[in-house]
């Protein structure tokens, strides 16, 4: 893990040196918007919804939407001014007993590591919330802006986990009418209860969603169902490395007589490193296969599939 903060947490006139990293990581599967016929991404453009034209990300600014409708500009020289802080403290104002925050105020998780001189008072604060049972309330200051979390131990290690702020979590606009409710049913869903009781663990359950997707992509892959692009960062190899040298040796032949080359910007010790940058050379080669009236599009994409079938029949 690579710490994403350093500071320290006083309590008192006590300082504890300590470093901050995520604790939590999403695995939700994503997927990406392409093209059906072809796999190619799917590409956005900066368009103004007034006039209808592309806008240069240099000319993109921040407004702030009033409840009317009205847009307001902020300028740079706007946002600076607002209030900020780069504090490195994390300052506990007061330790609460834990059942007073409700869970759903809870945001992000973060570890606090302490560094080699903050080990003993380390120790003591984490001793002190396990002794007392509470939580401790504190303020950080988190790209710039001063959030309000919680200080907690989890498996020996102090966990801070950043809180939302009151007006963020919503109230329900709805009542729940629950009705007469009989001694009996009441009795019947008690029985059901300790039925079920037990003891949570984590490993009993898994994302069956992420597996069954994981699964669907391997036999999709194993039966040759891959759509390969000019982007592929993976490839069979052998073809795509066989143009992108070739057009590399044509492109020295050009600079050799002093022609321009469609090569781009990329050199070729990128080339070498990058396989995304070799989409310029593809396109290169497919404007000269244009000349002798093969189709334009995408011929590295075609004479894989060709090969990649004659290999499937031979075998």
């Amino acid at each position: 893990m690579r710490a994403i903060w350093k500071g320290a947490v006083s309590f008192g006139l006590v300082s504890v040196p300590v470093k901050l990293y995520a604790a939590t990581e999403s695995h939700d599967v994503s997927f990406r918007q392409v093209h059906a016929k072809d796999g190619g991404r799917i590409k956005y453009q900066r368009v103004c919804a007034i006039d209808g034209e592309e806008v240069a990300y240099a000319d993109i600014a921040k407004g702030y939407e009033t409840e009317d409708g009205e847009m307001v500009i902020l300028t740079d020289d706007d946002l600076a001014e607002l209030p900020s802080t780069s504090s490195r403290e994390i300052a506990v104002e007061k330790f609460v007993p834990t059942e007073q925050i409700d869970p759903m105020m809870f945001e992000k998780s973060y570890y606090l590591e302490p560094e080699k001189t903050g080990a003993k008072p380390y120790a003591l604060l984490r001793q002190a919330l396990l002794d007392a049972d509470r939580m401790a309330v504190v303020t950080i200051a988190l790209r710039q802006r001063t959030s309000v979390a919680v200080l907690r131990v989890r498996d020996d290690v102090i966990v801070l986990q950043t809180m939302m702020w009151p007006d963020e979590v919503r109230t329900p606009d709805f009542s729940v009418e629950s009705g007469e409710i009989k001694p009996a049913e009441v009795k019947m869903a008690n029985m059901l209860v300790e039925t079920l009781a037990g003891d949570f663990d984590a490993a009993e359950f898994e994302d069956d969603y992420a597996g069954a997707v994981e699964a669907l992509v391997k036999a999709k892959v194993e039966g040759g169902e891959v759509k390969r692009t000019p982007t592929s960062t993976k490839s069979s190899g052998e073809v795509v490395d066989l143009l992108a040298a070739l057009q590399r040796s044509v492109d020295a032949a050009k600079t050799s007589r002093g022609e321009s080359t469609d090569s781009g910007d990329a050199d070729d010790s990128e080339s070498d490193s990058k396989p995304a940058k070799k989409t310029p050379a593809k396109k290169s080669a497919a404007k000269k296969t244009a000349a002798k009236k093969a189709p334009a599009k995408k011929p590295a994409a075609k004479k894989s599939t060709t090969k990649k079938a004659a290999a499937k029949k031979a075998s």
